[in-house]
């Protein structure tokens, strides 16, 4: 008896994303520019539910997650890795993040912060599929993740000078280095070589 309603649930899911699947296309597509239908966002919050087994949730950092010197590295990893979609800040207002689908969360807001220390571990570590969110994890001890959980906490309460440090930190384009060399020069003046003669 189990098996059959296993059997009919799944084909009735199957029936029902397919429908739901035809159903956007006929009415727009699947750009990730568009705002989300009622039932693909409903779809793509089960899915990232989904994507965390249950035992990650227990997970526990075997070290404190507000230890200093593991948020020193993690605010480095973040404004090097992170931000390009999440943002300084963890508001995922970013044009990379804009263009996603899911859009990153607010992970400043209890969505992301109501998740278990496990929870965000496990996501970090292991990505979540269908999303723009990578598997961070190379199967060592975890210890970066871990330390990203840590500021994954913290990002409610930066300061502007927080966010301006990790600015700071961010990867510049080939075009904003040059952009900043070129200011540089202008500021510091005309080299002697470039000085025309008297």
């Amino acid at each position: 008896m189990r098996t059959k309603v296993i059997a009919i649930v799944g084909i009735l899911m199957i029936v029902g994303s397919a429908a739901l699947v035809l159903w956007v296309r006929s009415q727009r597509g699947f750009s990730a520019r568009d705002e989300p239908s009622a039932p693909e966002a409903f779809v793509a919050r089960l899915v990232r539910t989904l994507s965390v087994p249950a035992d990650a949730k227990q997970l526990k950092s075997p070290k404190r997650l507000d230890d200093p010197t593991m948020l020193t590295g993690a605010r480095m990893h973040w404004a090097d890795h992170c931000a390009i979609c999440h943002a300084n800040d963890g508001s995922g207002e970013t044009p990379m993040g804009r263009g996603l689908y899911p859009k990153p969360p607010d992970m400043r807001l209890p969505l992301t912060q109501s998740k278990s220390d496990g929870e965000l571990f496990y996501i970090i570590e292991n990505g979540i599929r269908l999303t723009g969110m990578p598997a961070w994890g190379n199967g060592g001890s975890g210890d970066e993740s871990w330390a990203l959980v840590g500021f994954v906490r913290a990002l409610p309460h930066l300061t502007p000078e927080d966010i301006r440090r990790l600015e700071a930190m961010n990867p510049k384009s080939v075009h904003e280095a040059k952009e900043e060399a070129d200011e540089e020069e202008f500021l510091r003046g005309p080299s002697p070589k470039q000085e025309s003669p008297p």
